[in-house]
């Protein structure tokens, strides 16, 4: 009798593991006006999520959103405030402009929820600087979303640059863009704050910038450049006349290496894409999987075989933090990794307008 008690207590362990591990990430979602909330509501549609709360003040748009993924009105709440009264997320998904991802750290971390933005984490460095503080005070994490923190190439390219494969870094190099949100479609909720100066900061020097200042940052494990110096231009004035649509940002690191950004509403295809040359090789991220190897010239690159993903997306990735409680301190998504970002692109802006080189502190 005691040998089936036994083992009918673990059985129920066994059960209560298994329904743990299967448990789905509670996320509450603030703000739908930007596009990337759709690859979260197709990952709720998949039941990879659970979405336990919407704060959307355009009753339109969650009405639209609403219908389309047949979520139940009831999870529909007009601003965040009111929503973390009745629901308590695993973590706050950030879908909407730029400047008000202040506005939701203020809201969440005093209360100690997890925070994910989307790119980039603000508009200006003293709003990036209060984030921090605010997740330093309370112990509480606020995370970035890029969508090239989930490429297996990346990944592959920072392993071999850590193992010496390439030597020392001498330049990196990234370009990042499309043809212009107007031009591939985004919808009209995005277009009205991403070419908004005030709302997303700039054009494509901010949308696209980021993904260059993020990746360079996470490659020199954090290392500040010493100089930014930028030229943006308007190829489409009359397609996008409030903010710039092709920005170069060069940054000039204490070492004599150089990081270029390339940033552009104006390329004829989208691409998102990393160079890294070094003292032994050159490595080549086309895409999200492949990676090429050169090392020497003329010779056919050597095709580097790239592991299984960091993580498949986000929501993977938060499961495995949230549960671990701790962020690589210089994580792609990571709060030191992304003030640091935002310094540079402020310092970019800076250049651009005044035309000259800014130096960092």
């Amino acid at each position: 009798m005691k040998h089936f008690i036994k083992l009918a207590c673990l059985i129920i362990m066994l059960f209560q593991h298994v329904a743990k591990a299967d448990e789905l990430l509670k996320v509450a979602v603030a703000g739908l006006n930007h596009d990337h909330v759709f690859l979260l509501l197709n990952l709720y549609k998949d039941k990879k999520v659970d979405i336990i709360g919407i704060a959307e003040s355009n009753k339109t748009l969650f009405s639209k959103i609403q219908a389309q993924y047949n979520l139940p009105q009831s999870i529909f709440y007009n601003d965040l405030s009111t929503l973390l009264k009745h629901v308590k997320p695993d973590v706050v998904l950030a879908y909407n402009p730029t400047n008000e991802h202040i506005h939701v750290a203020e809201t969440c971390l005093p209360l100690k929820i997890p925070v994910m933005v989307e790119k980039p984490l603000a508009t200006t460095l003293s709003d990036a600087k209060r984030i921090a503080a605010l997740s330093e005070k309370y112990t509480t994490p606020f995370l970035v979303n890029y969508e090239t923190t989930w490429y297996k190439s990346n990944q592959q390219l920072k392993k071999l640059v850590d193992n010496n494969e390439a030597g020392r870094i001498t330049r990196m190099l990234v370009k990042d863009g499309h043809e212009g949100p107007k031009e591939i479609g985004c919808s009209n909720y995005f277009l009205d704050w991403l070419t908004d100066p005030q709302k997303n900061g700039g054009g494509a020097l901010m949308d696209f910038g980021c993904y260059g200042a993020n990746l360079m940052t996470w490659l020199k494990n954090g290392e500040k450049p010493i100089s930014v110096t930028a030229f943006t231009q308007q190829l489409k004035p009359e397609v996008y006349p409030k903010v710039e649509d092709n920005a170069t940002i060069i940054l000039n690191y204490r070492d004599g290496s150089t990081g270029i950004i390339q940033a552009s509403w104006a390329w004829p295809y989208s691409v998102k894409d990393l160079q890294v040359f070094g003292t032994k090789a050159q490595l080549y991220a086309k895409n999200d999987k492949e990676l090429l190897k050169y090392s020497q010239h003329n010779n056919q690159p050597l095709t580097i075989e790239t592991e299984q993903p960091y993580f498949e997306n986000h929501i993977t990735y938060l499961e495995q933090v949230l549960k671990q409680g701790k962020v690589p301190e210089n994580d792609l998504g990571s709060i030191n990794n992304n003030v640091l970002v935002v310094e540079i692109l402020e310092a970019a802006k800076q250049s651009a307008k005044e035309g000259k080189s800014i130096v960092l502190k």
